[in-house]
């Protein structure tokens, strides 16, 4: 090799070594500093639904992709009565679950979704990247649960933030069949440019580094029935999506070892000393179908 050719590789190579650095240090300062609020749309205010227009990096979209191509699986559904996952035809997409610490990379997107929800990263699940190819969907469901088996650990999913990792040629949308649409999204995608599933609600199409957030329960914990939402099927190209469910407790911890009987939040002692099992008992007691986080405390159980 000459030395003129041997010098052009070094800088090549000294300038790629460059890009990374410069691209894992950035995740090394302040998530919050790369939160800018005017790139968020509001969707629908029922249920609450948001797009961060740019919410991942070109890096960020390819990495997480490149890390789950090779460990793929057929996706899952939560069974009602069990709680325990099982195929169905519901849900036809293929996934993987990414720890928190993965790496920089991974560890930064969980910052910045913790800076933009507000909600700390410890009640959240680990990102499930999906895949899904031409003709597969995820049908109309809910993200909270109905069972005890999946709500005993860090409770109810309260939100979803849902990363689109590519562009979809048609279809792929995400759609709200019973959503009330916000006046300041209203025009924002016309049917021409929608699949004949998204127009039967309000729909979110998916843009290569958009992230929708949406609320599954309301303020008051109780569950808000308008966050039904679906995945349209893939009709032309392929979608790549990243999704991180958030709980309004710990995941990573589960509070009570008392069987069915137990609090599902550390402060539901002191709660219930201060009366709130009778003034809020939607959340402290909850119903037969849906119970609540503090029954142990409350003396229900």
């Amino acid at each position: 090799m000459s030395s003129r050719v041997w010098c052009v590789v070094m800088v090549s190579a000294l300038a790629l070594m460059l890009q990374w650095h410069e691209a894992f240090s950035s995740y090394a300062g302040s998530a919050s500093a790369i939160i800018d609020p005017s790139k968020v749309k509001q969707v629908s205010w029922k249920p609450r639904a948001f797009v961060y227009e740019g919410f991942l990096t070109e890096l960020e979209c390819d990495h997480l992709i490149s890390i789950a191509k090779s460990e793929l699986k057929r996706s899952a559904v939560a069974d009602n009565l069990s709680g325990e996952s099982k195929l169905s035809e519901v849900r036809t997409s293929s996934g993987m679950f990414i720890p928190k610490n993965k790496d920089l990379i991974v560890a930064g997107i969980e910052d910045k979704i913790s800076s933009w929800t507000f909600l700390p990263k410890e009640n959240g699940e680990d990102i499930q990247v999906l895949r899904y190819e031409h003709g597969q969907k995820y049908d109309p469901h809910y993200d909270y649960f109905a069972d005890k088996v999946n709500i005993a650990r860090g409770g109810h999913r309260v939100a979803t933030v849902l990363m689109y990792l590519t562009d979809v040629t048609k279809g792929g949308e995400t759609v709200f069949p019973d959503a009330e649409e916000s006046p300041r999204h209203k025009g924002s995608e016309t049917n021409e440019n929608l699949s004949e599933c998204a127009q039967k609600g309000i729909a979110v199409k998916p843009r290569r580094g958009d992230a929708l957030l949406f609320f599954s329960l309301y303020p008051n914990a109780i569950p808000d029935t308008l966050s039904l939402h679906a995945g349209c099927p893939v009709i032309e190209g392929e979608k790549w999506s990243a999704t991180k469910w958030i709980h309004v407790d710990s995941f990573d911890k589960v509070v009570g070892d008392g069987g069915d009987c137990n609090d599902k939040h550390e402060n539901c002692e002191r709660w219930a000393t201060l009366g709130e099992c009778t003034s809020n008992p939607e959340y402290m007691v909850g119903s037969p179908g849906l119970p609540g986080y503090c029954m142990k405390s409350c003396k229900e159980c």
